[in-house]
């Protein structure tokens, strides 16, 4: 074992956002595909027990602890996932925020421009890092963890969320016609509500009776595993999952 991380045996994912909720479930996913994984998140302990969870389901983990806002973090943390696992040729970028105050009339300026960064910013930031490797391998798979709010108009997402997660498809779709040529393929993934400890950033948390007819952080990484497992010849431009009854 190197730092944590079992003997590697197959290709290698980097999900960011892995320490919790559909990042974890999606870094779970890709290593029951035969994916080594390298897990990123803010918390430590976090990142840590979900590598973990990895290793001990039979898999290969790497805890990467990172906040996906500082560039320099994140490309130390690049540069010792290739040393210790290989080339990254499957990226899930699954970090993202918001703030309770998301209205214009009460919307924090400094807030707007935190979510931005972490969802929009530094999603560009990280994939700027793989496509060198993605390109050098001869092809690769990206897939952008985005929302419903990017896909149709959420006026209670608030107006920062909405903002960069809706830049989000564009950024996609640029990957899709500069770099498919190359191999490289690329997914806005929009999911609808998800029972996830995000929902603590709403305004009002949801009851827990409409947290049981959402979907899971499970049923957003099936919809991961999907998109890396697909044929190589297969793009999934966007992918939109909702739970039954969401309007």
């Amino acid at each position: 074992m190197r730092n944590g991380a079992s003997v590697p045996n197959g290709p290698v994912a980097w999900v960011t956002g892995g320490g919790s909720g559909i990042g974890r479930a999606s870094a779970m996913a890709a290593a029951e595909a035969g994916w080594s994984v390298a897990v990123s998140g803010r918390r430590p302990e976090a990142v840590t027990a979900a590598a973990e969870a990895v290793r001990s389901a039979g898999g290969v983990a790497l805890a990467v602890p990172l906040d996906v806002r500082d560039e320099h973090a994140l490309r130390a943390a690049h540069e010792r996932i290739e040393g210790e696992l290989g080339s990254v040729t499957a990226f899930v970028s699954a970090a993202g925020l918001n703030a309770p105050r998301r209205m214009w009339d009460d919307q924090s300026m400094a807030e707007f421009e935190a979510i931005v960064d972490t969802n929009l910013v530094s999603v560009a930031r990280a994939i700027d890092l793989v496509l060198p490797g993605m390109r050098a391998a001869g092809g690769g798979t990206i897939v952008v963890v985005s929302s419903r709010s990017a896909w149709r108009f959420s006026p209670g997402a608030g107006v920062a969320y909405m903002s960069s997660k809706s830049a989000l498809e564009p950024l996609v779709a640029s990957l899709n016609d500069q770099e498919g040529e190359r191999g490289i393929r690329a997914c806005h993934l929009c999911p609808g509500d998800v029972d996830t400890e995000f929902l603590a950033l709403r305004p009002e948390r949801p009851p827990a009776e409409a947290r049981a007819s959402m979907l899971t952080p499970e049923d957003v990484a099936r919809a991961v595993r999907f998109v890396l497992e697909s044929p190589a010849h297969v793009r999934i431009d966007e992918l939109v999952i909702t739970p039954l009854g969401q309007r």
